[in-house]
């Protein structure tokens, strides 16, 4: 093999919205997976927000000047291990990088779903999904006919939430996003019943449009002003699901949102953050949940695929302006979206 590899390194830390000269490509030759392990040509590449968190100076951040991690499939193109066959098509997290050196312990084998693309693994069926799934069923217990507030809904998690809670048979379905495009998508596609472009106005007066009557749950993707917003629009036993906080990540200095805590007390409101790689124990059920409903076409993908590693920085800073409708995810140049991964005989989903 006479191809040469590329990694992007970080190479400075940013104060607000970093740019491409935070971020290098480095070019070397192709690493020599040692005994026991195997070398995987990375085909498809994970852009996600908590990058951008992890680019500052923070407990478990980014090292400066070594290749950054990121969730990625891949095939494996040599192998060390007879755990690990040539061919095979595999997870993992040591992303951002053309070829990746893995052990048997540091892949997932992802199972094999007639029509359902590898891109699903890294949105819907991935991560992404997972969360939005995670933070409907388990922290809201989102109950029929509740109805649901979901920021930054045009994202990936926020349009996997949105298809996940009609899903789940939620009531009234409303969002915010950055543009009428996008509202009109999240409407037309997806099945909020309404969008706010958050740029219209006071957040609190814009959801107060959309949802006069109040919600039941608030899925929370950007924190500040639509996390104030969502307290005042919360009903008695109203719950907020906390997964991100998109509005801070690159304005340090903002003032955290201001609210009437009394709110809290007084509708007996119940606010939970979680991470979702402490609930990977739900990830099957994930799979049983979603797939019929890929096949039979009641759920469909929300994506933005950019081709070529060369794009992924590019790509990654696209989605920090809200250039991205849905999960965005960068492709090898190489890749049709047929090729699908290997069989799993652990996981059988009718």
């Amino acid at each position: 093999m006479n191809e040469t590899a590329l990694t992007v390194h970080q190479i400075t830390r940013p104060h607000g919205f970093p740019t491409a000269e935070h971020f290098a490509f480095v070019e070397s030759s192709l690493p020599e997976p040692a005994a026991g392990s195997a070398l995987v040509k990375n085909l498809y590449w994970s852009v996600d927000p908590y990058h951008r968190e992890m680019m500052d100076d923070v407990p478990g951040g980014f090292a400066l000047d070594a290749p950054l991690e990121g969730r990625t499939i891949g095939q494996v193109i040599a192998s060390h291990s007879p755990l690990l066959a040539e061919g095979e098509i595999v997870f993992h997290r040591q992303g951002w990088r053309t070829h990746s050196v893995v052990t048997p312990e540091e892949i997932r084998r992802l199972p094999r779903f007639d029509g359902v693309p590898l891109t699903a693994y890294l949105g819907i069926l991935g991560g992404t999904g997972l969360t939005a799934y995670v933070g409907l069923t388990r922290i809201a217990q989102l109950r029929e006919g509740e109805d649901l507030f979901v920021s930054a809904a045009a994202g990936g998690v926020g349009t996997a939430t949105g298809r996940f809670a009609r899903l789940l048979g939620a009531g009234r379905l409303v969002g915010s996003a950055g543009s009428a495009a996008k509202a009109d998508h999240l409407t037309r596609e997806v099945g909020y019943d309404a969008v706010f472009d958050y740029h219209d106005g006071p957040a609190a007066d814009l959801l107060g449009k959309v949802a006069p009557d109040g919600i039941d749950v608030f899925v929370d993707n950007v924190g500040g002003e639509q996390l104030a917003a969502a307290v005042g629009a919360l009903r008695e036993f109203g719950r907020i699901v906390r997964v991100g906080t998109i509005s801070q990540y690159n304005t340090p200095d903002a003032p955290p949102p201001r609210f009437d805590h009394a709110d809290i007390v007084e509708k007996s409101i119940r606010m939970e953050g979680f991470l979702v790689r402490n609930h990977q124990a739900v990830q099957e059920e994930l799979y049983e949940f979603a797939v019929p409903h890929l096949r039979s076409g009641r759920l469909a993908l929300d994506e933005t695929v950019v081709d070529g590693f060369e794009h992924l920085v590019d790509a990654f800073l696209g989605m920090l302006r809200g250039r991205n409708i849905g999960k965005i995810i960068v492709r090898d140049r190489t890749q049709s979206p047929s090729l699908s991964p290997s069989p799993s005989p652990s996981l059988s989903v009718n």
